[in-house]
């Protein structure tokens, strides 16, 4: 069976409400589907009437539905009609076989049921008055029905896409006059080894933040951009690390040939084999982050997009970055607090699940360096529905 390219949409409500992280964990986890792709989009009044528009032209679902449907979205996605404030979306694209029947299926119905088994079981609402009539809809996502609507759908978008996506500019996360920060945070691949729940689990966790997700990618970090990202590691590493190698010198010297090391030869192993030491620890993070061990690769190799993949994602508001940190944890999981991300996901101090901004500057230069507002979307609709 063919790969197809599947669409989920996540509702401005679902977003606001902090429900992100607990639909994209439903997605991965349940549908086994690779996820590909993620933007958020401030959808203009026009992407707006023309999503509008085509859930009216479904002709393979209940005309009533279909309705209250699009006036949703004209209600919901389009700008606040008083104040002009723009609502935030998450598009998030799932490749492989019968993708959009399975996406389809994790979805549930628009009226869902109490089971809880479906995203809108959990996640909906439909709620009808005494006399029959909706008194309240919320689809929490909207999806491709069939090969045709997503098609249609992803064309929309992808025309959108430059003009209405990438790092959103979203007014909602400035509180009492306080300056607006933002945080970089990288989901980083061992969350994505196989399909679980474990990425959607970490945004939820995250999301008590009570920060705004500004901007979102699926990203293939390459050799380049990681030698970039943590080239300050790389020195620190070849310094603090003379005095480990020096003692391990040391005693394999000791054991080895029986021999004692005065003080002096015991400095001089440690700057010998310090920095060679630090170097090799520093492409073993580059390997885990790409893929691929960087040392000795030509500029155009490491200019190849890595073996891996993660997840960007911008968080918006005061104090963004204490804030994420906090939650985060220090760099070594056993030091780390009950219920942080790193605690409750990370192994040891390279694989910790996250990385996080320390400072706003480094904020800024890491989002430099991966561009994680850079458009993703259009090569993917074009590849599979041009």
């Amino acid at each position: 069976m063919a790969k197809e390219l599947a669409v989920v949409l996540i509702n401005p409500h679902s977003i606001a409400k902090s429900r992100t992280g607990g639909i994209i964990a439903r997605y991965i986890s349940r549908t086994g589907l690779d996820l590909v792709a993620a933007r958020m989009f401030e959808p203009s009044a026009e992407l707006a009437n023309g999503f509008a528009a085509l859930i009216r032209e479904n002709a393979t679902s209940d005309a009533a539905v279909r309705e209250e449907l699009a006036r949703y979205v004209e209600r919901e996605y389009a700008p606040e009609a008083a104040s002009g404030a723009k609502r935030r979306v998450m598009m998030l694209l799932f490749e492989g076989e019968n993708a959009i029947e399975v996406v389809k299926d994790v979805t549930g119905p628009v009226r869902p049921s109490v089971s809880g088994e479906s995203v809108r079981d959990t996640y909906g609402d439909y709620v009808l008055s005494p006399s029959g009539e909706v008194a309240y809809l919320e689809p929490a996502v909207f999806v491709g029905r069939d090969l045709e609507s997503t098609g249609a759908t992803l064309r929309l978008w992808a025309k959108f896409s430059e003009a209405c996506g990438g790092l959103v500019d979203d007014a909602g996360d400035v509180v009492q006059g306080e300056a607006r920060e933002e945080a970089l945070v990288i989901l980083k691949p061992d969350n994505f080894r196989f399909a679980s729940a474990r990425p959607g689990l970490i945004i939820d966790i995250f999301s008590r933040s009570g920060l705004r997700i500004v901007g979102a990618n699926v990203h293939r970090m390459s050799v380049a951009e990681a030698e970039e990202f943590y080239g300050p590691v790389r020195n620190a590493l070849r310094e603090k690390l003379k005095g480990k190698v020096a003692e391990r010198s040391t005693r394999a010297i000791s054991a080895e040939l029986g021999m004692e090391l005065n003080e002096e030869t015991k400095a001089a192993l440690g700057e010998l084999l310090g920095p060679l030491y630090g170097d090799n620890q520093f492409y073993q993070i580059i390997q885990f982050m790409t893929g691929r061990w960087g040392e000795g690769l030509t500029d155009a190799e490491k200019a190849k997009p890595g073996m891996v993949k993660v997840l960007l994602l911008v968080y918006a508001g005061p104090h963004a970055i204490e804030r994420i940190r906090s939650i985060l944890g220090p760099t070594d999981p056993s030091k780390a607090l009950p219920g942080s991300v790193r605690r409750e996901f990370g192994s040891d101090i390279m694989v910790n699940a996250a990385h996080a901004s320390d400072s706003v500057e480094n904020a800024q230069r890491e989002m430099r360096i991966t561009k994680v507002g850079a458009e993703t979307i259009i090569p993917w609709v074009e590849a599979y529905y041009p």
